[in-house]
């Protein structure tokens, strides 16, 4: 497909620009408590997205500190339901479906046409990705509109997490259908669980201005040494319950979900590009 002017400068610019400079710039002023910063930043996404408040714990612009705090808003309890049973599998953001469904030969479909090594996702670790042979998985977008808390999808025990610093392309539509490995290539967190219904993997993956991701249980993750860092928790107490806040983007990003074989059917309503929203059923009946 030939690419407009527009979209193909855009592509550009993902190469050319310091990824890690720029969104820590970005931060600074996402981090500002300064009025004639944050309110223009907020009164901007509000019209330009079309962001609902209402749906919002806090209503008015006046009552956030920053503009992240603004952008990692909580929601009303009575804003999402936690729909089916507690073995349920449920959307843990509100997102668009990128891609989803088998992992074939250790490979994730990316788009159209693209497709990169789960191993490589994981931060090379191929005995956890052997363990996934077959399975499912599911890519959910988050854009700048979206709710930015990312919650449990079930009931699950935090076992071990792994850090891999990279790139941070944007990750919209455009990039995962021109470059190569983007989300194997992102700096992204790699969150496995055990629950129930076996073991499954969330991402949380980096972007082009996401000024940071941030977790429950250990704050902010950008570790000063830019390598892989794994932490085992199994001998930790980090349980959660399905429905649970589990982490946060501060701007939009992606996760990817993980799971072993035969431990996901797919609800009929997941689509390539349907809109899910927390707590909606991933599974059939």
């Amino acid at each position: 497909m030939k690419l407009s002017m527009k979209n193909a400068l855009f592509l550009l610019s993902q190469y050319l620009l310091p990824h890690h400079l720029l969104s820590r710039f970005v931060g600074l002023f996402a981090e500002s408590e300064l009025p004639f910063i944050k309110f223009p930043l907020m009164k901007f996404f509000l019209t330009r997205f079309g962001i609902d408040l209402t749906e919002a714990e806090r209503e008015s612009i006046k009552e956030y500190r920053t503009f992240n705090d603004f952008f990692t808003r909580a929601l009303k309890k009575e804003a999402r339901s936690i729909e089916g049973s507690p073995t349920d599998w449920v959307s843990p953001v509100d997102g668009c479906v990128s891609q989803f469904g088998r992992i074939t030969k250790d490979q994730i479909i990316q788009a159209k046409g693209k497709s990169y090594s789960l191993t490589a996702l994981l931060g090379g670790d191929s005995t956890t990705a052997k363990h996934y042979e077959d399975g499912e998985f599911a890519t959910l977008y988050l854009s700048p509109k979206d709710y930015h808390r990312i919650h449990m999808p079930l009931s699950a025990k935090l076992i071990k997490t792994t850090f891999v610093p990279g790139k941070l392309f944007s990750v919209n539509g455009l990039t995962a259908q021109n470059v190569d490995n983007l989300f194997a290539r992102n700096e992204r967190l790699v969150c496995e669980f055990e629950s129930a219904n076996g073991r499954f993997i969330m991402v949380l993956v980096g972007a082009m201005i996401v000024a940071s991701i941030e977790t429950t249980w250990s704050g902010i993750v950008a570790p000063f040494q830019r390598k892989i860092s794994q932490q085992s928790l199994s001998s930790t107490l980090l349980d959660f319950d399905k429905g649970e806040e589990m982490g946060r983007f501060r701007l939009g990003s992606t996760v990817i979900m993980v799971f072993e074989a035969e431990k996901m059917h797919w609800n009929e309503k997941i689509k390539i590009g349907a809109n899910v929203k927390l707590g909606q059923r991933l599974n059939q009946h």
